[in-house]
């Protein structure tokens, strides 16, 4: 499964990387836009976030909502790119930059994911 309305590709080590443990969070993921969202719940069988609305746009959820679920240990990993027309702006962005700048970056099979768990420092 994957490219569903321009969505990711998803491979089978970044299915086998969500999967492990999904069921301890409330979603394995957060990505930004549901089209690129629903490619990795459809690949996962797990819940994934999907920030900013259908493409990136919506503030929804607010910054500080997310950085809130991050804190209570709610999602697992940021899926980084997949932002649709409004992806690169706004509430999505922010949320973005706040990852970027706050968590460990990982690699897989060229898509690139931030482990929620996993902060560079004490403070976020």
């Amino acid at each position: 499964m994957g490219g569903l309305l321009n969505g990711s590709d998803v491979s089978s080590e970044a299915r086998a990387r969500l999967g492990k443990n999904a069921s301890d969070y409330v979603w394995a993921a957060a990505a930004i836009g549901s089209q690129n969202a629903a490619s990795y719940q459809l690949a996962t069988e797990s819940p994934v976030m999907a920030i900013g609305g259908f493409n990136g746009s919506d503030p929804s959820p607010a910054p500080a909502q997310f950085k809130q679920y991050v804190q209570e240990g709610k999602i697992h990993y940021f899926l980084s790119g997949g932002t649709g027309p409004g992806g690169g702006q706004g509430t999505a962005s922010e949320i973005s930059s706040w990852v970027a700048k706050n968590f460990t970056e990982v690699t897989v099979d060229g898509a690139t994911f931030y482990d929620l768990t996993k902060p560079r420092s004490s403070e976020n």
